[in-house]
């Protein structure tokens, strides 16, 4: 028996996409992702293999022989789309549609039998691919929750939020039973793991004060693909000007709010994805450097007599209005002037950057483990997505565009570094930090790992 704690215990319904550490570990030990995902690329998940036309227009993905549900029924053609559906159909946690429906909308998925899929689409969609790793197939069981998947370990007992006990499925290597215990407070998780009550410890980065990181324990450390930033109002006011993008920029020192505010689990951004995000790699980018006197540079040829509303909620990202203070006396020391309002209720507060409520600027984090969902969603003129807030650049917009034609892998990954490379030099938001996600067990176990979604991992 391995007993962790973990900050939730939900399974969540199966048209629910989500980047929470706690759920993607429950995840990916009941269910399977139908590709994984690691680095901007992808690896087999529940399919273990696929094809393309050289065009990217056609793709025709395998289900691994052998995939059974956990209540013996094997997993066929048509729970995959079914399930692919589901998500299509289906709104967030805000009510709004998900943007798989509309990468999708001119998509052609159907059956080719019971092991295949094939995904035909008008234009290469190589970034299917990306699609597909975020989804975790899964099916309800006779009580009506989504319980049932392919994966290592079947769902003994549940209670949401409380516990959940897992049973290693034949034929696999882990543990033979594992229990998950909700602790929402990382001190209190840091606490049980002290006192023995648990083997492992999760998001312990999330404690209060700086970890001590006691040799009594094995850690485990992980940079997260999550950014954390400000999106800047492109349609109106300040933020409309280049100029004053790259020069609040330059004008908060990130290496500060990684070391002081996130007590040295962070690092600071360079664009607007993560290092582990398809075409980092190749961009190889550094953070843009604190240099006060070059932002007031910038900021001296343009009009910055009026104030800078700075928007915030409470949490979401972590420690938001920490970082909210450091930012407003950043800009303020650089010669504007900055309105900090706080937003308490936080769904309220994500619907109204959707609606492009959010000031001049607005702290947030950016989640998508997928460079085209982030460009798509958040950075492009011509899809003017939930997320975009007005930025227009013609040539960030033509790379995007080549980026979504391209098919090979080492094509993608140099397309999209472009891309990266060029919102640098023009950026869209303020850079702030990627966290570091942490966890800490027994010194004797082996076999646990955390990966750069934060996911704890038990071989």
């Amino acid at each position: 028996m391995l007993t962790i704690s973990l900050e939730k215990i939900d399974f969540l319904p199966p048209t629910r996409v989500t980047d929470d550490t706690s759920v993607l570990t429950l995840k990916n030990l009941v269910f399977e992702p139908l590709l994984r995902w690691k680095n901007g690329h992808v690896l087999p998940g529940l399919f273990s293999r696929w094809t393309r036309t050289d065009d990217g227009r056609l793709w025709t993905f395998h289900i691994r022989e052998g995939a059974v549900f956990h209540d013996g029924k094997r997993c066929v053609a048509e729970d995959v789309i079914l399930f692919i559906d589901g998500i299509l159909d289906a709104v967030d946690t805000f009510g709004m549609k998900w943007s798989y429906a509309r990468y999708l909308e001119h998509a052609e998925i159907l059956a080719d039998g019971d092991e295949a899929v094939r995904v035909a689409n008008p234009t290469p969609i190589a970034d299917i691919l990306d699609i597909f790793s975020e989804f975790y197939i899964c099916r309800f069981n006779a009580e009506g929750h989504p319980l049932l998947g392919t994966g290592r370990y079947l769902v003994q007992d549940y209670e949401t939020q409380r516990r959940v006990i897992l049973k290693r499925a034949t034929g696999v290597t882990g543990p033979e039973h594992i229990t998950a215990l909700a602790e929402k407070h990382a001190d209190v998780r840091y606490e049980h793991l002290r006192y023995g009550y648990v083997d492992a410890a999760s998001n312990l980065e999330r404690v209060e004060e700086r970890l001590d990181f006691s040799p009594d324990y094995q850690w485990g450390k992980a940079v997260n693909t999550l950014s954390v930033m400000y999106y800047l109002n492109c349609r109106k006011g300040i933020f409309r000007s280049p100029a004053a993008r790259l020069a609040v920029n330059y004008a908060v020192d990130t290496q500060a709010i990684a070391e002081d505010i996130f007590h040295g689990l962070a690092v600071p951004s360079a664009t607007i994805v993560s290092p582990f995000h398809l075409g980092a790699a190749k961009a190889n980018l550094s953070p843009i450097p604190f240099d006060p006197e070059k932002a007031r540079r910038l900021l001296g040829e343009l009009d910055t007599s009026n104030d800078v509303e700075l928007r915030t909620p409470t949490f979401m990202p972590e420690r938001a209005p920490e970082m909210s203070a450091f930012v407003a006396a950043s800009l303020e020391a650089v010669g504007l002037k900055v309105n900090v309002t706080t937003q308490l209720d936080r769904p309220e507060y994500a619907r109204q950057i959707g609606r492009k409520d959010m000031g001049d600027m607005a702290i947030f984090d950016s989640s998508p483990h997928s460079t085209y969902r982030i460009l798509n969603d958040k950075i492009s003129s011509a899809t003017q997505a939930v997320w975009w807030q007005g930025y227009d650049d013609e040539e960030t917009e033509a790379l995007i565009a080549d980026a979504n034609m391209a098919v090979e892998d080492a094509d993608r990954e140099e397309a999209y570094a472009l891309c990266l490379k060029r919102l640098q030099q023009n950026p869209p938001w303020l850079y702030l930090v990627h966290p570091i996600d942490v966890f800490a067990a027994r010194k004797d176990l082996r076999g646990l790992s955390i990966d750069n979604k934060g996911t704890l991992n038990i071989r």
